[in-house]
């Protein structure tokens, strides 16, 4: 892994911690931090600070049991919870989801060991996740890599006419899990036409550009597979619309992809990125533990 230019944030506790930007679009990597100690005011600022700026964080060698990942995340955000009536994965008939996720083709795990397009997590609530960090206990010996978009990047990369075009727009994003459990998700990506089935609860709608409320960046708020409307905008011309922004996010040049190892925790802000998995072979163990932070209302 290629890093670029070091930044040096002095910490209370002996020893430096260091958060290096890595050499593409997004990401830095964390040394001298164990996630098991208690942090200073200084170093959880730096996290904080850096996380806004690169998207995502990535500590190596971490050690972690459930109490102290939960300790660990709790420097930077309550846990989320979802909405009852909106469930997420891992959702219970309650309504409500653990604070740990097992991401895992293993036991009780989610999300088997097939291919995940890129996506921003619970966009479909009223306050989508803020974050989340994925911690990996068992990997693959091939494929599982994890694939992140700088949504930032993507947004300032469109030109003048497109970003103008957009600006203002609404979008609705449909719940897929409300979606495939009344029977009325066929795998579509649109919705051209609001069939009588499609409740409002299966649907939130929020800014097609969203502004990041620590950085006040714009994003392109925009998963590349998901089911989706545009709101007040005729049907056709909205698919094609959507079809090109999408195309549009796949580009590489906005992206960065782990390749896991066993210790690792990556940090991602969800409301300035996507993520996407690789496939990988069933018979091959991948083992991650996920928890997600409280998130806002996009504005």
């Amino acid at each position: 892994m290629s890093q670029a230019a070091t930044s040096i944030r002095p910490a209370a506790e002996p020893g430096s911690l260091r958060i290096v930007p890595l050499v593409g679009p997004l990401g830095a990597e964390v040394y001298g931090l164990d996630a098991r100690q208690p942090l200073s005011a200084k170093q959880i600022l730096a996290l904080k600070e850096a996380l806004r700026d690169n998207h995502i964080l990535i500590f190596k060698n971490q050690q972690l049991d459930d109490v102290q990942f939960l300790r660990f995340t709790s420097w930077f955000c309550s846990v989320f919870q979802p909405h009852p009536d909106f469930p997420v994965l891992s959702s219970g008939a309650d309504g409500k989801a653990p604070d740990i996720v097992k991401v895992a083709n293993t036991e009780d795990g989610e999300l088997g060991s097939f291919a995940l397009p890129a996506h921003t997590d619970h966009q479909w609530t009223p306050t989508p996740s803020s974050g989340s960090l994925l911690y990996a206990l068992e990997v693959p010996e091939e494929g599982g890599e994890t694939i992140w978009t700088n949504l930032a990047l993507a947004y300032s990369a469109l030109d003048e006419a497109t970003q103008r075009e957009i600006d203002g727009l609404r979008l609705i994003n449909y719940n897929p899990f409300v979606r495939i459990r009344n029977g009325g998700y066929s795998g579509g990506t649109f919705i051209t036409y609001r069939t009588p089935d499609i409740e409002p609860v299966q649907g939130t709608e929020h800014p097609l550009v969203r502004t990041h409320p620590e950085s006040g960046k714009r994003l392109l708020y925009l998963s590349v597979h998901t089911e989706v409307e545009l709101v007040g905008y005729e049907p056709e011309r909205g698919q094609a619309l959507i079809a090109r922004l999408r195309e549009h996010l796949q580009n590489p040049r906005f992206s960065y992809t782990h390749e896991w190892q066993v210790g690792d925790i990556v940090y991602w802000d969800n409301q300035a990125t996507l993520h996407a998995r690789n496939a990988f072979p069933a018979t091959q163990r991948r083992r991650l533990k996920r928890i997600s932070l409280a998130g806002s209302r996009p504005f």
